[in-house]
């Protein structure tokens, strides 16, 4: 094998490939990308056995072939190249060497059997359909916060993406939680996915499927099965397995008799939250919400470090209350808010409030309360 490429082009791609890699791996050629080289195109695949990455990249092919060699090593190589350079890959497959030759560096890395490298399974995908990456993007960015990481509970740590029945019609929805907050994205269901099987997409998936997403313009293949998923740009295919397990039925925690009704500007709700919380060394300390006419006053009590307090204009017009949360979940929640406003949904100090985005029904978020 033998081509040339340049140098942006192949970091891109390379450094897609080898963020699926387990930095901590007891079988070798896990550690490895697979380099194959063919036509006007070479091609990096990576695997960690559940998530399967291939990117592809346009090149100059002088001699066809297929190595592997480590790949967060030649990541770190290509990332130190100068700009613009142009670099040469070539393998001597006798000395199980790959030479890679920019200007006046010259690397050789150490290469593995390119038949050791494991192919994830093709699966028979029951719901293929098209979606915009802008989309994709809102459905896993808004509720990717919630997902558990509590191994325990194995079936919570990833998104469960499937088809809804709503009044409006069917929905691609997303939801995750981790059973002290919850969220529930909606979008227009594409052509083809009305038979799509629900399935949990895992966390890793999660932050790899991110970086596919960028290009607003986008359409994004997604295919489904009930074991597997995959999304795919022209030039980068993502395959994973999902969870197997069953999502909980997360209707039953979303509260429908919720009537005492706030509306605060989320940003400025965001940035005192954040303030008050400052005197308190502990993450899950409780934010107390003291909510009168038209008046909101946050406070933060702890005794090791003191206390704050801070006064916002709000608009509420029920019976008073007082109500905590984890000052953490609240500033995750206000953050995914793309509107002005952010609307709050009480029953009671003891009940869960339900959270949109002023009166879009699209996006809803659930947060248990705290003892303050």
């Amino acid at each position: 094998m033998k081509l040339s490429i340049e140098r942006g082009a192949l970091l891109k791609a390379v450094a897609q490939a080898q963020s699926v890699v387990e930095r901590r791996n007891t079988i070798p050629i896990l550690a490895n990308v697979h380099i194959e080289a063919e036509g006007e195109r070479v091609r990096f695949r990576a695997t960690d056995l559940d998530v399967e990455v291939v990117d592809q990249a346009p090149a100059q092919v002088e001699r066809a072939g297929a190595t592997t060699v480590p790949a967060v090593l030649l990541n770190e190589i290509v990332r130190k190249l100068p700009d613009g350079a142009l670099v040469t890959l070539s393998d001597q497959a006798q000395a199980g060497r790959l030479t890679i030759e920019a200007g006046r560096s010259n690397f050789q890395l150490s290469t593995l059997p390119k038949e050791d490298f494991p192919v994830m399974a093709s699966a028979d995908y029951s719901a293929n359909f098209a979606a915009p990456a802008k989309t994709l993007r809102r459905l896993f960015d808004k509720s990717k916060f919630a997902i558990s990481t509590e191994e325990t509970r194995y079936y919570l740590n990833g998104v469960y993406m499937h088809v809804a029945e709503t009044a409006e019609g069917r929905r691609l929805r997303c939801v995750a939680t981790d059973g002290h907050r919850l969220a529930r994205i909606d979008a227009d269901l594409p052509a083809g996915a009305e038979e799509m099987p629900g399935v949990i997409v895992p966390r890793k998936t999660v932050g790899e499927l991110r970086k596919l997403l960028e290009d607003d313009d986008m359409e994004i293949a997604v295919s489904v099965s009930e074991t597997k998923v995959r999304f795919a740009t022209p030039d980068i295919t993502l395959t994973s397995k999902v969870i197997d397990g069953t999502f909980p039925d997360y209707s039953r925690v979303i509260p429908a008799n919720n009537t005492r009704r706030l509306e605060v500007d989320a940003a400025e709700f965001a940035k005192a939250v954040d303030r008050v919380a400052t005197v308190s060394s502990e993450r899950s300390r409780a934010v107390k919400l003291s909510l009168d006419e038209d008046r909101l006053i946050l406070s933060v009590n702890a005794p090791d470090s003191g206390a704050a307090e801070e006064e916002l204009a709000v608009a509420y017009g029920d019976e008073k209350l007082e109500i905590g949360f984890n000052a953490k979940y609240l500033l995750e929640i206000a953050s995914q808010v793309d509107r002005e406003n952010a609307v709050f949904l009480f029953n009671s100090s003891g009940d869960p409030t339900l959270m949109r985005e002023g009166n879009d029904e699209s996006a809803i978020y659930v947060v248990m309360p705290m003892r303050v």
